[in-house]
C-alpha cells in the first residue's frame, strides 16, 4: 500500500484494550479514565480479521499494544492466531513487563517474536512514583525471563520529560548496553500541541518515512498518531477501513483533541 506522499504503508500497530496495570504519570491521568464497555472492545477474532485484511494489503510488521497488553485475557491465544498468519515478518508486543515473567515462555512457544519494554527509569523509588505504584522487580524480572524465552531483541522504550531526566535516560541507557538490548529514548509528547520529535535510536516521529497504521481497541483505523481521523473496521469493514486510512494519512502529524496515550497504543 502506497499513501498519498508515496509511503509504503506496511506496519500496523494493534490496541488490544485500553486497560493498563499502572498509572503512569504521562500517560494517564491520576484518577483514571473512563473505560471502555466489553461490547466495545474488539473481539479476538474480530482483531485477527482486521490483522488479516491488512497483511494482504501489504503489512508486513505488526505490534500488539494497549494499555497494557498483557491483561487482555485471550492474549496468549490472541498471539497464536496473529502468528499464523502467512506473510507478517516482524511480529512484536510492547509491554510495560509487569506480568511479563508469566507469559513470556508462553508467547515465545506460540509464535511472538521479540517485545519492546517500556521502562523510564531503574530507580525503584522513582519508579514507583513516575508509575504511581509499579514494582520495578517485577519488570527486571521479566526482562530475564523474555530473554531466556528467546524474544529477541529486546528494545527498552524510555520516555523523557517532565516526569523523568537526563539521568534516568542514562541509566536506562547503560543498563540495555551491559545486557546487550536496544534502548529508545522517546521525549513526551503533547497531543493538543502536536508536539512531538523523532525517537532516539528507533523510527517512530519521523513522519517523512512513516509506515505506520494503527488499530484502536475499540476498532478504529487511525492513519496517524497525531490526527483525529479514524475509520471504524465495524461501520465500514477491515479493508475499507484500511483503505480509507491509507489514502487520508496526513504528510505530517499535528495538534489533535483525542486520545490520551493508554487508548491508542503509542
Amino acid at each position: 500500500m502506497q499513501d498519498r506522499f508515496g509511503r509504503t504503508i506496511s506496519y500496523l500497530r494493534v490496541s488490544v484494550t485500553d486497560r493498563c496495570n499502572l498509572r503512569c504519570r504521562y500517560c494517564m491521568p491520576e484518577g483514571g479514565v473512563a473505560l471502555l464497555s466489553h461490547d466495545d472492545i474488539l473481539s479476538l477474532e474480530e482483531i485477527y480479521d482486521v490483522v488479516c485484511a491488512a497483511v494482504d494489503k501489504g503489512v508486513t510488521k505488526v505490534r500488539l499494544t494497549g494499555g497494557e497488553p498483557l491483561v487482555r485475557r485471550g492474549i496468549v491465544d490472541l498471539v497464536k492466531m496473529i502468528a499464523g498468519i502467512d506473510g507478517i515478518r516482524d511480529f512484536g508486543l510492547t509491554t510495560n513487563g509487569i506480568l511479563l515473567e508469566d507469559y513470556a515462555a508462553a508467547l515465545a512457544a506460540v509464535g511472538l517474536d521479540r517485545i519492546n519494554v517500556s521502562i523510564d527509569t531503574l530507580n525503584p523509588l522513582r519508579f514507583k512514583n513516575m508509575t504511581r505504584g509499579g514494582d520495578i522487580d517485577k519488570v527486571f524480572a521479566g526482562i530475564d525471563a523474555a530473554e531466556k524465552a528467546g524474544l529477541l531483541p529486546i528494545k527498552l522504550n524510555c520516555v523523557v520529560g517532565e516526569f523523568s531526566n537526563k539521568e534516568d535516560a542514562a541509566s536506562v541507557k547503560a543498563f540495555g548496553a551491559e545486557r546487550g538490548f536496544e534502548v529508545r529514548t522517546i521525549r513526551m509528547m503533547d497531543f493538543k500541541s502536536g508536539s512531538f520529535s523523532v525517537v532516539e535510536g528507533g523510527s517512530g516521529g519521523d513522519c517523512q518515512n512513516c509506515n505506520r497504521l494503527r488499530l484502536s481497541s475499540d476498532g478504529e483505523i487511525r492513519p496517524c498518531l497525531f490526527s483525529d481521523k479514524s475509520f471504524g473496521v465495524r461501520e465500514l469493514g477491515a479493508e475499507k477501513a484500511i483503505e480509507e486510512a491509507v489514502l487520508l494519512k496526513p504528510e505530517s502529524g499535528g495538534p489533535c483533541k483525542h486520545n490520551w496515550m493508554h487508548g491508542i497504543g503509542g
